[in-house]
């Protein structure tokens, strides 16, 4: 019998931590946007996370006030907060 271990990022928190990581690697773009799928695709097909996990990863981010998701869904920015994280 194969018993499944636990998965690293069912804690909202250790989701959006890694979320944070995945949107710092990026250059941002004009007016310092970061495309969703800058963080999303490595969320999901790198480290094999669930769309659940990157859901409420992505909240907790933005509940925390470390990223601000743009009314569209098509990118995210930086906060001051979300910043200091990695100064």
């Amino acid at each position: 019998m194969n018993f499944v271990g636990d998965r690293p990022f069912a804690d909202p928190d250790a989701a959006a931590r890694r979320l944070m990581e995945h949107a710092r690697a990026f250059e941002p773009v004009h007016d310092g946007r970061i495309y969703i799928e800058k963080i999303n695709a490595p969320f999901l097909f790198g480290d094999k996370a669930t769309p659940a996990e990157y859901s409420a990863g992505l909240t907790r981010a933005i509940e925390r006030g470390w990223l601000e998701l743009h009314e569209s869904g098509t990118f995210v920015k930086f906060t001051q907060a979300g910043s200091d994280l990695f100064a």
